[in-house]
């Protein structure tokens, strides 16, 4: 499966749920290759903070040809995740058009349900192309126990997306693991935030099938 994480708007946790997807795939004794198509090099900046190999392999692809590209260079994996970029559209075009799935990660706010407009839009535009794409928002970061974090997924609902069950809370192991290359899981696979992970990669293969 081709997994996309997808969102126009920048500072919502792609790169943290690309690089997480990515290694509970690779925990399930699979090959996954995590393409890095943001220009900024988030992803490729964990892998190089790590002091060992991650479980996965890690490329740079950072222009508006993935959908051609990606044929060649995904040959024998069974996953690829893609981290796009935010506001370059192009970039973010050609992500989707290779995608079976487009992940959208969203933030408990009313700026980030608003600007979600914008990925719909280009998932819209490729949806003629390719008939069989899916996609989900998925609530990161979520603040408990605040109204904004129970209203988000109302207002989703406005857009005819699904919104996945799982919800990714707002936790300083995502920040803490990060600094040093690492994922939640190896930090400590027992966490609230492990098992947030675990469940949400669990239910977006089900979105795939």
């Amino acid at each position: 499966m081709i997994i996309s994480v997808q969102n126009q708007k920048g500072g919502v946790g792609k790169t943290t749920l690309a690089v997480h997807i990515s290694y509970v795939l690779a925990s399930s004794n699979k090959k996954v290759l995590l393409v890095d198509a943001d220009p900024q090099g988030s992803s490729r900046d964990w892998a190089a903070a790590r002091e060992d190999e991650p479980p996965f392999s890690v490329v740079g692809l950072d222009r508006p040809t993935i959908h051609r590209d990606l044929p060649k260079l995904s040959d024998g994996y069974d996953h690829v995740v893609i981290d796009s970029p935010p506001r370059v559209t192009d970039l973010a075009r050609s992500a989707i058009v290779a995608s079976d799935l487009v992940v959208i990660p969203i933030q408990p706010s009313p700026y980030d349900v608003w600007a979600a407009k914008e990925t719909i839009d280009l998932i819209k535009e490729a949806s003629v192309f390719k008939e069989n794409l899916k996609s989900v928002f998925v609530i990161n970061r979520k603040i408990v126990n605040t109204a904004i974090g129970r209203d988000v997924g109302d207002a989703l609902k406005n857009y005819d997306i699904a919104i996945a069950k799982t919800e990714i809370c707002q936790r300083v192991a995502f920040a803490e693991s990060a600094a040093t290359g690492q994922t939640v899981l190896e930090l400590d696979g027992k966490s609230a935030a492990s098992k947030e992970i675990n469940k949400l990669v669990k239910e977006l293969l089900n979105y795939g099938d």
